[in-house]
């Protein structure tokens, strides 16, 4: 089964190490500017900082807005992407049945009551590596990022609520086959918005993608 859905930039990135597009030229399609490199460049380029917690508040990161109004937020915008079998769509975007796939745990969920939509870099963790000093309407997009498919993800609530605001020093997900693609996902959003690491962070990350293929990302930078 399928880890994730990916978007088109996913897609293109991969055209382009198959050979049917250089990476730059990929990068250039999906959104300028981008960065284009492997898991363990994009580690090796991460800013080392000490984090700062001062004055985090989880309201300083407005979230779950309606941004197309469509009549569907931000959850249900990933959770009708993310669906390996679609849910039916009612009235103010109210979604029943179908079936998703928490790659966090490897579980399959039927229903959406079951899942969280987690932020790969929590709230919390993004404060603490460079959105306390950002602006409400920089931090309002971070919360709400539709536009890179590894920012926010469909998982089991409980898988969600151990991870909380913890970055991989500290936690990783439980399912085997999850670790290469949740290091690729954490590492692709700290490049998108520029966020840094602390040295504990650095450790686990290179430690983690040494044990990994060494994917190739076309990141959109935020």
């Amino acid at each position: 089964m399928t880890i994730k859905k990916r978007t088109l930039i996913c897609a293109l990135a991969a055209v382009a190490l198959a050979g049917g597009l250089p990476a730059a030229a990929a990068a250039a399609q999906v959104q300028e500017p981008a960065r284009v490199g492997s898991v363990r460049e994009l580690i090796a380029e991460l800013p080392v900082a000490e984090e700062v917690r001062t004055g985090y508040e989880r309201s300083k990161f407005r979230h779950w807005i309606d941004a197309d109004k469509d009549g569907c937020n931000t959850r249900m915008e990933v959770l009708k992407d993310e669906a390996v079998e679609a849910p039916t769509q009612g009235v103010n975007c109210a979604l029943s049945g179908g079936q998703w796939f928490s790659y966090y745990d490897d579980v399959l969920v039927s229903g959406a009551s079951g899942l969280d939509i987690d932020h790969m870099v929590p709230l919390a963790e993004s404060w603490d590596s460079g959105a306390y000093d950002w602006t409400p309407e920089r931090r309002q997009a971070y919360a709400n990022d539709l536009g890179w498919s590894r920012s926010l993800v469909a998982v089991t609530a409980r898988t969600n609520r151990q991870k909380a605001d913890q970055d991989p020093s500290t936690w990783m997900p439980p399912a085997a086959d999850a670790l290469c693609h949740y290091v690729a996902d954490w590492v692709s959003v700290k490049t998108r918005w520029q966020l840094s690491v602390d040295a504990a962070e650095l450790q686990a990350l290179q430690q983690a993608a040494a044990e990994c293929p060494d994917e190739e990302l076309a990141v959109p930078l935020a």
